[in-house]
């Protein structure tokens, strides 16, 4: 699976993975010369190969499965069922069993199910953040009735 320096340059690299793949290849600027994926994974490691797979053409099939391949890695985090749905669809995209509509109605879908999902789970934080505040508030209230009993009773306070 191959690209080229100037197709990677197209989708704005940040500089210091581009400076750094130029210094692997030993080379000052960008040219049309046929760079393997392999070789940018190599040179600048998994996630400069990921990024640079948007850069490559002839291989969308591939590249699509391969991203419904990581996906599955996590789909047991996957706790609604539009998540599951779209995962699917993009699956069966990427094998031609599914058209580009539906795959876009799934991923709407599933978008509207990460909002949910986000939105729950700020209820959830917000919920334990106050719960924890109300627990803390009840432990520093109890430290401090002891703080006066100890003063009261002529006792040592201590910690």
């Amino acid at each position: 699976m191959k690209t080229t320096l100037n197709k990677i340059r197209e989708f704005s690299p940040c500089k210091k993975s581009w400076g750094k793949l130029l210094e692997g290849l030993n080379k000052t600027k960008a040219d049309d010369e046929p760079l393997s994926i392999r070789t940018v994974l190599e040179l600048n490691g998994f996630a400069d190969a990921l990024w640079c797979l948007r850069a490559v053409e002839g291989f969308e099939r591939e590249i699509r499965l391969y991203a419904v391949w990581c996906a599955e890695q996590v789909a047991h985090l996957m706790t609604d069922q539009r998540s599951k749905n779209a995962l699917i669809l993009a699956k069966n995209f990427a094998k031609n069993a599914a058209s580009k509509i539906e795959l876009n109605v799934a991923a709407a879908n599933a978008s509207e199910a990460a909002v949910a999902a986000y939105v729950n789970a700020d209820r959830a934080a917000n919920a334990a953040r106050a719960a924890a505040a109300d627990r803390a508030r009840l432990e520093q209230e109890r430290e401090l009735i002891r703080l006066l009993d100890c003063i009261e009773n002529n006792r040592r306070y201590d910690i």
